[in-house]
């Protein structure tokens, strides 16, 4: 069987997936066009693709006899895959889930940390060459410990910056979820995303995209407290961009981190222009471990398919 990867990845994986595939591996980092997309389909029995690689349904409507079988996708977030049209076409999807839950949600408290405590800010004007000294004043920011912190979406990952907060920073944890879960540790499902964003320090947005988008509009922002800071690591589109940027403009919040935009990569320009606003380049599962992680199991995904048997991640 050929199989595709559409991104270069760690060569533990590539290695991994020759045992079973003939595998072509596409070098460029950039998004595959909308041809390549529908050339994978025609070329290759199973495709490795991951974030922003836009399998739309019209996609899979141009290509109306597909080669492929199968979409072992490099992530847990699938929703640049439309899953129902795939399935019409014949084709699994799969994702891997689990791989990335501590790493994304250790980029959530970096993030937390960062805005809270201004480090970014801080960090610019060292370099800078602006900075005069310490002083009593300086730079006062937002002390976590003990604080109330709101967790948008209580999955896997959510659960996992829920401990962080509890069990690291003595954190009084509520959430906003479907269903109720059941944790080791104190924490308080509210039944109202505005209720909860009214309540909390920190907002953070840990939820997959998809339906969610927008689901952090200008109402939910404008029911946050002034010294609360929003945090998201979960995709650029839940929040709306346009309405936080107004938000924090109007000082209705004190801050933001990002590691995810609504038009990613774009950025805009007014959020890079305020020193209250944390921008990472999506950094959630940069580490080489979970990279790996990651890319063996979507290569463990593609060899069951290729050899009959029950996928381990189906979507």
């Amino acid at each position: 069987m050929k199989l595709l990867i559409t991104r270069p990845l760690p060569a533990l994986v590539v290695d991994a997936a020759r045992k079973t595939f003939d595998v072509t591996v596409r070098e460029d980092t950039s998004v595959p066009t909308g041809d390549e997309l529908r050339s994978s389909l025609l070329d290759y029995d199973v495709v490795l693709p991951t974030l922003g690689d836009l399998y739309s349904a019209q996609v899979f409507a141009d290509v109306p006899k597909p080669r492929a079988k199968m979409l072992a996708n490099f992530g847990v977030g699938f929703n640049h895959i439309d899953v129902e049209a795939a399935k019409a076409a014949g084709i699994e999807v799969t994702n891997t889930p689990g791989a990335v839950t501590d790493a994304t949600a250790d980029i959530a408290m970096t993030l937390m940390l960062m805005s809270a405590r201004r480090a970014g800010e801080g960090e610019r004007l060292v370099r800078s060459g602006a900075w005069q000294g310490w002083h009593p004043t300086q730079m006062l920011g937002l002390h976590l410990s003990s604080k109330h912190v709101g967790i948008i979406g209580m999955g896997r990952i959510g659960q996992a910056i829920a401990r962080r907060c509890h069990f690291g920073f003595g954190m009084r944890v509520s959430y906003f979820n479907r269903s109720a879960k059941q944790m080791d540790f104190p924490a308080e499902q509210v039944a109202s995303l505005t209720a909860l964003a009214g309540q909390v320090d920190v907002l953070v947005v840990a939820v997959p995209g998809g339906s969610t988008m927008h689901l952090v509009n200008a109402d939910v922002l404008k029911a946050m407290q002034a010294h609360a800071h929003l945090i998201n690591i979960a995709r650029g589109e839940v929040v709306e961009e346009s309405a936080l940027i107004t938000a924090l403009q109007a000082g209705e919040i004190a801050g933001a981190g990002l590691d995810v935009y609504e038009f990613e990569p774009k950025v805009p320009d007014a959020l890079k222009a305020m020193e209250n606003v944390t921008l990472l380049p999506h950094l959630g599962t940069a580490t080489l471990e979970v990279r790996t992680s990651m890319g063996l199991m979507a290569v463990e995904n593609a060899a069951a398919f290729a050899h009959g048997k029950a996928l381990p991640n189906p979507v």
